[in-house]
């Protein structure tokens, strides 16, 4: 277990200054064209998967850094470029992070690397959990899996949102109902492998922020998958449900918390988001940041009444605030990365705890950013007012501000908070 440490060592400097100078040279340069064009910036992936950025041995080698720094550190970077270009780049990555948390070494070897492609012929994944009907409360999730056990398929209904890659993705990763009476421990989740037929790209969503990655609806009518993409397999799945429905039993179905306290109930979908949480902390981090360092730089130049900004307290103290909170986030987003990979429980919920200050944060300093720069902040001419539209999204995807705190009410108590 790696020892805590908040300082880089060299060979992730070297990475992060690598990130950085990508980020700073290809990224933002294209930022405000592809939020204004509110297309896949497929010019820029491909750049990023040129130079090895896209790829899986690029988010392999750092998922698997030993200090558990290395995809924080990572995100930030790459979110500090810009964060809709930079969640087309990582997109793919909550695909594959719900194969490594559900699925068998064979699957994972299998279905990851085509999630990618090459610099040549450059692929996307997407995770497919929410729904229409269903977004913070998976346990109302519609979807059906049905088993055909004559031909060892699984049959798949439904429709799911806010998919980010969704329809135009090689390989879809859809968390589905095996079982709607155990609610979200009935849950399982399936590869759709590309050219599947009955997958179809419904809706694309025309967004406030993050408008250079896709966002859209994906339907699943009839969608037979082999018994195989099952992830995890129909063993593994069989004792889980079995389990379940056995505690469920002697619980009499009402009020009685699973071994752990409410905090530590799980699903296929939840262990994909527990495991991306802090990620998504980082990113709100780089994204906090570069409108934090816009706001710096803005307000040491810009003079008012014969002297700089900054020279007031009204300012300066801003500035202050907003420095404290990003150093205060990304502290937090480390620990529970930290955590995460040293194998410690997050007994507080620590995993939400840095991604609900981190995205509030991100929220907050982006729109103390607008107010340093005043008017010129309110304009597209400045990268602020797209940084501001691109922080709201922290609060809502992969877990609303709102469910954090739930997550960590029931973790601390012990109680099933509603």
């Amino acid at each position: 277990m790696a020892e805590f440490t908040m300082e880089l060592n060299d060979e992730q400097k070297e990475v992060r200054d690598w990130l950085h100078g990508f980020a700073a040279d290809v990224i933002r340069p294209a930022a405000a064209e592809w939020d204004e064009r509110e297309e896949t910036p497929w010019p820029v992936i491909q750049e990023a998967a040129k130079v090895g950025i896209y790829s899986l041995d690029f988010y392999a080698q750092q998922y698997f850094d030993p200090t558990g720094l290395g995809i924080p550190m990572a995100m930030e970077e790459l979110f500090w470029g810009d964060a809709g270009i930079a969640l087309s780049i990582v997109g793919t990555g909550l695909a594959a992070v719900g194969v490594l948390a559900n699925g068998t070494e064979e699957q994972i070897g299998t279905w990851i690397p085509q999630m990618y492609g090459d610099a040549t012929d450059v692929k996307v994944a997407a995770f497919c959990s929410s729904e229409p009907d269903a977004g913070s409360d998976v346990a109302s999730m519609r979807t059906r899996a049905v088993y055909d056990e004559a031909n060892d398929e699984w049959v798949i209904n439904g429709t799911k949102t806010w998919a980010t890659n969704g329809g135009i993705a090689n390989v879809h990763v859809v968390v589905a109902s095996v079982d709607p009476e155990l609610g979200s421990k009935g849950h399982a989740s399936f590869i759709v492998p590309p050219g599947t037929r009955g997958l179809a790209q419904g809706q694309k969503f025309k967004k406030h922020g993050i408008r250079a990655s896709h966002t859209a609806e994906v339907v699943l009518d009839d969608v037979r998958v082999p018994g195989s993409c099952l992830l995890g397999g129909k063993e593994k799945l069989d004792e889980r449900l079995a389990r379940a429905r056995e505690k469920a039993k002697a619980a009499g179905g009402v009020g009685v918390p699973p071994a752990g306290g409410w905090g530590s109930v799980k699903n296929a979908a939840m262990a994909t988001f527990e495991a991306s949480r802090p990620a998504v902390g980082a990113m709100a981090v780089g994204t906090a940041r570069a409108a934090y360092e816009v706001a710096l730089e803005y307000a040491r130049t810009r003079e008012q009444f014969g002297r700089p900004i900054i020279d007031n307290q009204g300012v300066a103290f801003q500035l202050a605030d907003m420095r404290t909170q990003i150093d205060a986030a990304r502290l937090l987003v480390w620990r529970a990365s930290w955590m995460a990979i040293s194998g410690k429980r997050f007994t507080a919920a620590e995993g939400s705890m840095s991604k609900l200050f981190a995205s509030e944060t991100a929220k907050k300093v982006t729109a103390q950013a607008i107010q340093i720069l005043g008017g010129n902040g309110y304009t597209r001419e400045y990268p602020v007012e797209r940084m501001h539209r691109d922080a709201a999204i922290y609060t809502i995807f992969e877990g609303t501000s709102e469910i954090q705190r739930l997550v960590i009410a029931r973790t601390l108590s012990g109680m099933p908070i509603r």
